[in-house]
């Protein structure tokens, strides 16, 4: 602080307001603050907010600061749209990135993948449905599912790939969009989020039409005949031209209004007609994914995540481990058709042994077989004791805890162990089947492992 009695003290004092910065200073510091104090700033004065609502600048910054190193800021929208409003779909869609699971059985489409994950596009995000390659083996497949992206006149656009077979678009989205437009195992979506954690896909019947009308409302506002515009949306078969069409529809429903039941009577036809229509050209039902949230295992969690390992059919499994509020754990498997997983194990007191081992947890050990992949190469070594870490009981009699569970397909009942291995990963087993399935990441450092690309 200041002395005042200080010779070289000055009574004359500066007073530094944020007004006295710079535009692109003061732009700078904006990027900084979250949105509501961005929004809260805007109501101080009318330069502040002009200042708030600088697209190019100030909305460019945020959107380049959050998401620059995983996309292309400007290549959204084949750089058309505004940055707000792609700060605004990012901010929603971020939290896609990762693993999701179905949840709940799959509908009539018979296409719904079990488990998918969302990764960064140059100018889209894309969802991928990720499954075993082939029997025996570590390798998964990875296929496209999802696509979404904006639109150039800023539609947010989303589009399933049933066959999962389109090429991942190598230049702008728009440019890509307009190709696929001609692809028929496209279908338009929406998704709807539920929270955080939870979203559902649908088929979106009206894309196709709400792009036409939006061509007719282009086109109608040029010095064109706006019937000769609207001749092109309407499809030729219907006879008479256009004002006839229209007559007679006219004539149809008011004289239909003359019966004091007749415009029920026609309502109801026509719903039945928009639903059988709705029936017959529908390919994808609603559809529910849960997300992943903790996917990777942790110094305190080291069991927690998402694995894959081969069961005693050869079949690759994917399997999901989690700790429960009372220091439980539990796996569950991933993939079945007739349900969304299926319970493995479950423990709520795990008794952890370290090495070394007592003589009779070697022999439990030696007796058990590793079930290994056909391929020599994608075999693990895991021989001996000396690989293991730590050894944990499970006792999976779910029926004296959770007697909802009895009869569950897969369910295991009886003794257990579970043998954590010093490379990080670990296997389990049952001492009544003498087999232990080991398990590998699906996922380390943010990268699919063992993966391989079905369009390649």
């Amino acid at each position: 602080m200041a002395n005042p009695n200080d010779p070289n003290h000055s009574s004359f004092s500066f007073s530094f307001s944020f007004s006295h910065f710079p535009e692109d200073v003061q732009l700078c510091i904006l990027s900084f603050l979250p949105l509501s104090e961005i929004a809260n700033f805007a109501c101080t004065s009318k330069r502040f907010l002009s200042l708030c609502r600088n697209d190019t600048k100030l909305w460019f910054t945020l959107c380049q600061r959050r998401w620059g190193s995983k996309t292309q800021i400007n290549k959204w929208g084949g750089g058309k749209i505004t940055y707000k409003l792609l700060y605004k779909t990012l901010a929603q869609w971020e939290n896609l990135i990762g693993f999701w699971r179905h949840c709940g059985r799959a509908g009539l489409s018979g296409q719904c993948p079990r488990l998918i994950v969302f990764e960064w596009g140059p100018s889209f995000v894309s969802g991928s449905r990720v499954c075993p390659y082939k029997n025996g083996t570590y390798h998964v497949a990875k296929a496209p599912f999802l696509w979404m992206g904006i639109s150039p006149d800023g539609q947010i656009v989303y589009f399933l790939d049933l066959e999962g077979q389109t090429e991942i678009p190598s230049g702008d989205f728009d440019t890509w969009l307009e190709f696929v437009c001609l692809d028929q195992n496209l279908v338009p979506a929406n998704v709807n989020f539920m929270g955080k954690d939870h979203f559902i896909v649908e088929e979106n019947s009206n894309f196709w039409h709400s792009c036409k009308s939006r061509d007719v409302l282009k086109r109608s506002s040029s010095s064109k005949n706006l019937i000769e515009d609207s001749d092109e949306v309407i499809e030729s078969g219907n006879a008479g031209s256009l004002p006839d069409r229209l007559v007679s529809e006219m004539y149809t429903y008011f004289a239909n209004r003359t019966s004091p039941v007749g415009d029920r009577a026609w309502r109801r036809q026509r719903k039945k007609e928009k639903e059988r229509e709705r029936q017959g050209m529908r390919k994808w039902e609603p559809e529910h994914f849960l997300k992943v949230v903790d996917c990777s295992p942790t110094p305190d969690k080291p069991l927690q995540g998402l694995w894959k390992g081969i069961s005693s059919d050869m079949n690759l499994n994917f399997y999901l481990v989690k700790y429960d509020e009372i220091g439980g754990i539990i796996c569950q498997r991933i993939g079945d058709l007739s349900s969304s997983y299926t319970l493995v194990f479950w423990t709520s007191e795990p008794m952890l042994m370290e090495s070394p081992f007592s003589a009779e947890e070697e022999h439990i050990y030696e007796d058990h077989i590793h079930l290994q992949p056909f391929a020599a190469e994608d075999q693990v070594a895991m021989t001996g004791i000396e690989m293991v870490s730590h050894i944990l009981h499970i006792n999976s009699s779910c029926s004296l805890i959770l007697p909802s569970l009895v009869g569950s397909a897969g369910l295991q009942h009886g003794e257990g162990r579970i043998w954590q291995y010093i490379n990080g990963t670990f296997g389990f087993g049952f001492l009544h089947d003498h087999l232990i399935i080991d398990l590998k990441h699906v996922i380390q450092d943010g990268h699919l492992l063992d993966s391989v690309n079905l369009l390649h």
